[in-house]
């Protein structure tokens, strides 16, 4: 990985707008789904484990292929840009620092932080979740525009499962 950083600035209002488009389709706000969005992120976060394969020391199995990994890691940063929204979170440059290099103990990490970040919600706490959770980027040959691209290719997925009821 050649990137120092990641800029996703551009990436909250096009959040927000597809935050809006379900918020208006659906009858829900950032208030009334703060609980289900936290579990959501917590669920990709596990299914982003899943395609990585990283915890299964009883398989001899590869991981996905790198698509798919971004893919569910995509997921992953629509929530956690959405849970950024209401604390008036609308710009984020963030600058690699592994803390820590197992991937394994890097998504220990990050489920702690979301679990804080659910009973102390606010801006520190927030910043710490999303900056571990970019944080894994780096375990990984990706760049930064690959990370954005995939998240732009979700949220195209995204706004059209919603004009098809999904």
């Amino acid at each position: 990985m050649t990137d120092d950083f990641i800029d996703l600035t551009p990436l909250f209002p096009l959040q927000e707008a597809l935050d809006k488009q379900i918020e208006e389709d659906h009858g829900v706000d950032y208030p009334s789904t703060f609980e289900r969005r936290v579990l959501a992120l917590l669920v990709e976060l596990g299914e982003f484990a899943n395609e990585t394969r990283c915890f299964k020391y009883w398989s001899f199995k590869a991981p996905s292929p790198k698509e798919k990994i971004l893919d569910e890691y995509a997921d992953g940063l629509h929530f956690l840009l959405s849970l950024g929204i209401p604390l008036g979170v609308s710009q984020y440059k963030h600058y690699f620092h592994v803390r820590e290099k197992d991937l394994t103990l890097a998504l220990h990490m990050v489920y702690k932080d979301v679990c804080e970040l659910r009973e102390h919600y606010d801006a520190e706490h927030y910043a710490k979740a999303f900056a571990d959770y970019l944080n894994i980027i780096p375990l990984f040959d990706y760049s930064s525009n690959e990370v954005v691209e995939a998240y732009l290719k979700k949220l195209g997925t995204n706004h059209k499962r919603q004009e098809e009821k999904y």
